[in-house]
C-alpha cells in the first residue's frame, strides 16, 4: 500500500525565515577608504545557494534614478563624478506557488561618469540583503555610523594673567614760562623735573627739548 506524503510545503515567508535562521552574521571580507566591510559577493555567496534550494528568486526594479553631477578637489586635483539616486522594488518570489513578496529600497552611489548606477544598485541588493535577514556584520563596517569612536574633547588651558596696575597718568604743565626760566638757571635739573609732568610734542618745541 503506497504511503500517503503528508510532507507539508512551506509558504514563502518560511522559506526566508530558514534563511535568517542559517545566515546570523558575516564577517568583513574587503576594505576602503581604510575600512573594512562585508562585500556583496560575500553575502550572496551565503544566501543564493539558500534560495537556489528553496525555490525562491529576488526580482529588482528600478523605479527611479536621479544623477546629480559632483565636482570636488581631492589631492590629485580636480574631480567629476557622478552622484546616483536610485529608487528599486525587490521582490521575493516563491517559483513553486508564484507568491511574492515586494520591497521598496532606495539607495545611493558616487563613482566615475559611467559608474554611478552600477554603484548605486550593487550597494542597493548587498544592504537590501543585510537589512532584510538583519544580519548582522563587524563594528567597523565602513556604513556602520558607530565605527568611530566619539572622540571627547580635551578641557582647554585658560591662563590666568594677573591684571596689572594702571601707569598713573602725570600731571601736565600750562604755564611754560616758569620751566624756561628753570631751563636757563640749571637745565640739567630742570629736564629731570620735565620728565614727572606729561609734556606735548607743542610743549617740547617751544621749550626746545
Amino acid at each position: 500500500m503506497a504511503t500517503k506524503n503528508t510532507e507539508k510545503k512551506m509558504n514563502l515567508f518560511q522559506k526566508l525565515l530558514e534563511i535568517q535562521k542559517v545566515v546570523v552574521g558575516l564577517g568583513k571580507d574587503s576594505k576602503s577608504f581604510g575600512y573594512q566591510y562585508v562585500s556583496g559577493s560575500k553575502v550572496l555567496e551565503h544566501i543564493k545557494p539558500m534560495m537556489n534550494e528553496l525555490g525562491i528568486i529576488l526580482k529588482q526594479e528600478v523605479l527611479d534614478i536621479e544623477n546629480t553631477r559632483q565636482d570636488y578637489t581631492a589631492k590629485s586635483g580636480s574631480k567629476s563624478e557622478i552622484l546616483t539616486k536610485a529608487i528599486m522594488r525587490f521582490t521575493w518570489v516563491d517559483c513553486e506557488t508564484g507568491e511574492k513578496d515586494e520591497n521598496m529600497f532606495a539607495a545611493n552611489g558616487q563613482n566615475d561618469w559611467e559608474k554611478g548606477l552600477g554603484s548605486a544598485l550593487t550597494y542597493a541588493e548587498r544592504y537590501f540583503l543585510l537589512k532584510y535577514f538583519h544580519i548582522s556584520t563587524d563594528e567597523d563596517d565602513i556604513d556602520n555610523p558607530e565605527r568611530k569612536p566619539t572622540e571627547v574633547a580635551k578641557p582647554s588651558t585658560v591662563t590666568y594673567n594677573k591684571p596689572t596696575a594702571p601707569t598713573p597718568k602725570k600731571p601736565t604743565i600750562s604755564d611754560l614760562s616758569k620751566v624756561k626760566d628753570a631751563l636757563k638757571k640749571d637745565r640739567v635739573a630742570t629736564l629731570k623735573m620735565l620728565e614727572k609732568y606729561d609734556i606735548t610734542e607743542q610743549q617740547r618745541k617751544e621749550l626746545g627739548i
